[in-house]
């Protein structure tokens, strides 16, 4: 996010002296640090992620997009694709994708905004003189 942030405004104001102010608020960061970071190469986990994201909305669309985690996981699985539910739960969260809902969608009660309040029988004051008083 600070890496980010950084090569947003880099050519503006340049590295060094934005990595001054970030740290004296407390953000801090060494330039070299964001130079490490920036020319840090991808991780297995994301490159592997980029490639299963792919395979999991193919498959979540393949079904209709009815198929929840554990169903996309059980048919990665029957098409050799070996990857982990959790981590199939994941991708579809970031994903935004989720599988069909059975039954109806719960409703719970919602107040009217103009609906008339009951009146507050028992005298109750909410202006405490001190913390734990009433």
């Amino acid at each position: 996010m600070i890496i980010d942030y950084i090569n947003r405004y880099k050519s503006e104001y340049g590295v060094e002296p934005m990595c001054r102010v970030l740290s004296e608020h407390g953000c801090s960061i060494a330039p070299s640090t964001y130079y490490e970071a920036r020319n840090r190469p991808a991780s297995r986990r994301s490159v592997r992620d980029e490639e299963l994201k792919a395979e999991v909305s193919r498959v979540h669309a393949e079904n209709y997009s009815v198929y929840g985690a554990r169903k996309v996981w059980l048919e990665m699985r029957r098409e050799g694709i070996d990857v982990a539910r959790c981590t199939v739960e994941r991708l579809m969260g970031a994903l935004g994708l989720e599988g069909a809902h059975r039954g109806k969608a719960k409703r719970t009660t919602i107040a009217d905004p103009q609906g008339r309040r009951a009146d507050d029988l028992v005298q109750r004051k909410f202006n405490p003189v001190a913390p734990n008083v009433l």
